[in-house]
């Protein structure tokens, strides 16, 4: 019994410290004021739209710039909430530092499709669906999707399609152009081998390529990547090749 209320008194004291010690870390002296900003741009290597001078632009813009004001001032929210306001912002995380510097991690939006349609509309699909400004600036190389795609479509059905190349290891790199035949139908153009492949639908599409890779396997690594100009794989259990002439 007196073994288990020392426990309990020592669990107390120790909750109690902890307790003191973070507070104690989080208050800052009232002079304390923000000398440094550290921000931090996530996924530049997938997107590359936005710059540090930009952020900071907008934060003067809006008169939050953080340097030179008292830390117990400055509201972490509301640093937040203006530079979520970009277009090409997903998210943004900011907290302070007992030293009086405050940091940001800005988060892109990061594009996984460029559509390129017959109606001569240019835009991003982003990696949750959204369409993004046709003035983003991309430093990746992304799969191009042409011919008769409405943003409907490309926003869902060419969407699930452009989240599947883009966790495919193998696909993500082979792929090169969607492209959308009239009825919806697909046809790819790879980048490696002079020919292409025609989906149909997008119905089944992992199965569909599952095979067109068995058949590069085991069939154009043998018999050569340029013998044939189109590869269907649009009917279940069968590849049907056409030769060149």
């Amino acid at each position: 019994m007196i073994k288990r209320i020392l426990l309990s008194i020592v669990i107390l004291l120790v909750a109690a410290y902890l307790v003191a010690a973070i507070t104690a870390f989080n208050r800052q002296p009232a002079d304390l004021v923000c000398n440094e900003v550290e921000m931090v741009i996530k996924d530049s290597v997938y997107a590359g739209f936005i710059t540090r001078k930009e952020m900071v632009g907008m934060l003067e813009k809006k008169g939050v710039n953080p340097i030179g004001k008292p830390m117990d001032r400055i509201r972490t929210e509301t640093l937040e909430q203006v530079l979520s306001g970009h277009p090409l912002v997903d998210r943004v995380e900011c907290y302070k530092t007992p030293s009086g510097k405050l940091c940001m991690e800005v988060h892109q939006r990061i594009p996984i499709l460029r559509v390129m349609n017959a109606d001569g509309e240019n835009y991003y699909i982003d990696n949750k669906g959204n369409v993004m400004p046709r003035d983003a600036r991309c430093t990746a190389h992304l799969p191009i999707v042409t011919g008769n795609v409405e943003k409907s479509f490309a926003t869902k059905e060419i969407y699930k399609f452009g989240v599947f190349l883009q966790r495919n290891s193998f696909w993500a790199s082979q792929i090169e152009q969607i492209h959308v035949l009239p009825g919806k139908n697909i046809e790819l153009v790879p980048r490696v081998g002079d020919h292409l492949i025609y989906l149909g639908r997008l119905d089944n599409f992992e199965s569909k390529l599952e095979r067109m890779k068995l058949f590069y396997e085991k069939g154009l690594n043998r018999i050569g990547w340029n013998k044939y100009e189109r590869i269907s794989v649009e009917f279940g259990n069968q590849i049907i090749g056409s030769k060149k002439e």
